[in-house]
């Protein structure tokens, strides 16, 4: 299994939205795409510090929803809503309970 966790800083006023987004819109996009297993959002709502917690079957379906358009997309959901821009990462998950 794979995981990419996406950090960002959403605007400390936008949270709420931002949080409706994730729950609404990108969620159910990442349940259309093949070899998608989980996600889950963590945030500082103070801060706005915020990382996205996506996981995958194998890292070839991590890889091409990085590459295909999708997390394009989604970001662009969010775009207004970032003091900064997305990073991201992608890890082999070694462990999980």
């Amino acid at each position: 299994m794979y995981a990419r966790i996406v950090t960002v800083q959403i605007k400390p006023e936008m949270f709420e939205e931002a949080t409706a987004i994730y729950r609404n819109s990108i969620i159910p996009a990442a349940k259309l795409q093949p070899g998608s297993v989980s996600m889950m959002l963590l945030g500082d709502q103070i801060s706005g510090n915020a990382q996205s917690i996506s996981t995958w079957e194998t890292e070839a379906y991590e890889k091409a929803s990085a590459t295909n358009g999708y997390l394009q997309q989604q970001f662009a959901k969010l775009g207004a809503m970032f003091a900064s821009p997305p990073t991201h990462a992608a890890y082999e998950v070694w462990v999980q309970s």
